[in-house]
């Protein structure tokens, strides 16, 4: 059996003579089978290129046709142009062609209405199929591995919405990923349309739709906290110019991690203001472990503790609202129905082990970096995207890390976690909530951090100094109900075999 090829510019009249002559042949040949390929006048000449340079073919002209060797695995044979169709087919076929020139332009024509058509139509499908393209960074890191479970479950997006996931990683991590990929892929998810890598820079983020920035690691010693802010910036610098350019105009992009999430995210903004008003740093990560904690202390589900507030530095400084903070099915002599809630602080009768032993465990989970894991960082990115596509539960508050406008007498300009809702595919910050003043102390504490890392970081500020309280209690009377959360520079950097920060500074 003999199978052709056929290959040209949609508007290209000898395209449309070959066309005829083949489909003649095709019709009247049993053995005699045929294959059309038609591009667009403007992409023509690299496609073309690449075939050639693929096949190492020398052919410069509309159309090309080759011969593909079906009993050699469909190996390509070049025939030729135009003019060595018609011999072929006047030699082996005694068939030629008579179609006159005004006859080919019509035709031509035709031909690449016909292919504008279909194009159109293809495009349309896949619209319909609505193909949500995510991308997540750092993707060797523990966190992606236990993200995908989640996101391909159709939680997160919903199971009317199929999505491509992107590995973006450097080199070095190719291996793994493409481990990953297998892994992904045997998971045979309904909502999972493709799963691929990119370890090229310059392809980064191509009509990304959701961007997961993951915490990334440094290939050079960082031996102050001054040079470990300031090695934030190459790469939020880069990632910022990359998303400006090739994703998606109504990209949503979420930051997570252990280290310098606040940091990271107004870099983000800063480096692509385009979008700025699309990025956001998680805080659930800190808000899922108090409740575990207030649970373990509770003898209750951590699930039925609701309405936690993280304030500030989400990998940092940070304070811990509970004035808000609400249990729900306490086993207790007073019960009601399932909608039914009781204040936390109204259960906790020892004060002091909410100023101290609930503050010492944050304190250490923040040390040991526990509480950012590959498992809870995963859900806790999850949760929030889950919430940023469908809205959080009503009447729920969630911490978010969010740009400052000056909510709160919170300084504009840094990013800050504060309470906030979902709805409508955004956020609202509960700017009504009643009772939730912070002294102006416990503020100037969380915002002279976050200012001085971002100062430091861009190289307006030399050295970094931590505010200095003048109050020694670890917790201030007027603010008994929030809950001090510090951390070190130590825990602060990125733990990799690079890093090796030789002095600790106290915030």
């Amino acid at each position: 059996m003999a199978k052709f090829v056929i290959a040209g510019r949609a508007d290209c009249p000898y395209y449309a003579k070959t066309e005829l002559l083949a489909d003649y042949l095709q019709k009247n040949l049993p053995d005699f089978r045929i294959h059309k390929i038609t591009q667009r006048p403007e992409v023509w000449e690299d496609w073309l290129k690449d075939v050639c340079e693929k096949n190492k073919w020398s052919h410069k002209n509309s159309p090309i046709i080759w011969r593909e060797l079906l009993d050699r695995g469909g190996k390509g044979l070049l025939l030729g142009g135009y003019n060595e169709f018609l011999e072929h087919a006047q030699l082996y076929y005694d068939v030629t062609s008579s179609m006159t020139t005004e006859l080919m332009k019509v035709i031509a024509q035709e031909n690449l209405g016909t292919h504008i058509e279909k194009e159109q139509e293809e495009e349309a499908l896949k619209t319909c199929i609505n193909t949500l393209q995510v991308w997540i960074t750092s993707a060797s890191a523990p966190a992606c591995y236990n993200l995908i479970p989640i996101l391909t479950s159709g939680e997160v997006f919903g199971m009317q919405t199929e999505i491509s996931i992107t590995l973006f990683d450097n080199k070095q991590a190719e291996e793994h990923l493409k481990s990953l990929v297998m892994e992904t892929q045997d998971l045979v998810s309904p909502v999972l349309r493709s799963v691929s890598i990119c370890t090229t820079v310059e392809e980064a983020f191509r009509q990304a739709q959701v961007i997961v920035v993951l915490d990334d690691t440094t290939d050079k010693e960082v031996f102050t906290l001054e040079d470990c802010l300031r090695s934030r910036v190459p790469l939020c610098r880069l990632y910022g110019y990359l998303i400006e350019k090739n994703a998606d105009e109504s990209v949503r992009v979420i930051v997570g991690g252990k280290t310098f999430v606040n940091l990271k995210t107004v870099l983000l903004m800063r480096y692509a203001p385009r979008i700025a008003h699309n990025i956001i740093a998680v805080a659930l990560g800190v808000e899922g472990e108090a409740k575990a904690v207030l649970a373990r202390k509770l003898k209750t589900t951590p699930s039925y503790i609701k309405d936690v507030i993280i304030w500030g530095n989400i990998s940092g400084n940070n304070y811990v609202d509970l004035r808000k903070t609400k249990v729900y099915r306490y086993e207790s002599a007073i019960w009601g129905p399932l909608h039914y809630s009781r204040p936390l602080l109204n259960l906790i009768f020892d004060s002091e082990w909410v100023k101290r032993e609930f503050v010492a465990t944050l304190k250490n989970l923040t040390a040991t970096g526990r509480q950012f894991r590959g498992i809870l960082a995963a859900h806790s990115i999850a949760t929030t995207l889950k919430y940023w596509y469908h809205g959080s539960p009503p009447g729920e508050i969630v911490s978010l890390g969010i740009l400052s406008e000056g909510q709160f007498g919170i300084p504009e300009g840094i990013v800050f976690s504060m309470p906030v809702k979902f709805e409508n595919g955004t956020w609202v910050v509960l700017t009504d909530l009643k009772d939730i003043e912070i002294s102006e102390q416990i503020m100037t504490r969380m915002t002279s951090d976050l200012i001085q890392e971002k100062l430091v970081a861009l190289g307006d500020k030399i050295h970094f100094q931590p505010y200095q309280s003048e109050h020694k209690d670890l917790v201030p009377d007027e603010e008994k109900d929030l809950i001090t959360s510090d951390t070190d520079f130590q825990n602060l950097s990125p733990q990799t075999t690079f890093e090796k920060p030789h002095k600790t500074v106290e915030p």
